[in-house]
């Protein structure tokens, strides 16, 4: 596996590793997004790459971010912008609503989910329905038209 530019650091067991994922998918972290997080995996589905992006704009994991970007829609200034941003939003909760292909053996895929979130110490919700198609074999965001 390639390893991401920048791996989050790595932390002692018991700490964030034994905790339920951000992504709400009832596992360990550890289990879930962290191997993808770490580079040691990859997504396997759209849901699985959406549920890891969720997680890591939890964590802010910006390198993980940028890469899991398809390059056809990655703007050549995202990794500075979410340097700049990334720190206002705090995420709450994330419910996916729906799923249409993004299985295994698929090219594209949309995951359509909802996302909580405190700016400024206000709640709001995200909305959306991502688009995912597979670059170089792996799953990547594409962009919210679905």
């Amino acid at each position: 596996m390639n390893e991401p530019l920048n791996p989050p650091p790595e932390k002692p067991a018991g700490s964030r590793e034994l905790s339920l994922c951000p992504c709400k998918s009832r596992e360990t972290y550890a289990a879930c997004c962290q191997p993808f997080h770490l580079g040691r995996a990859k997504p396997e589905t759209a849901l699985q790459l959406m549920r890891s992006r969720y997680s890591a704009y939890f964590f802010r994991f910006i390198d993980y971010l940028v890469s899991t970007t398809h390059p056809d829609t990655r703007e050549p200034d995202l990794k500075t912008r979410l340097e700049e941003t990334i720190h206002e939003t705090n995420w709450r909760f994330l419910t996916i609503v729906t799923t249409s292909k993004g299985g295994a053996d698929d090219k594209v895929g949309k995951v359509e989910f909802v996302a909580e979130y405190f700016e400024s110490g206000q709640p709001h919700d995200l909305h959306e329905r991502s688009r995912f198609k597979r670059y170089k074999g792996a799953w990547k965001y594409l962009d919210a038209k679905g």
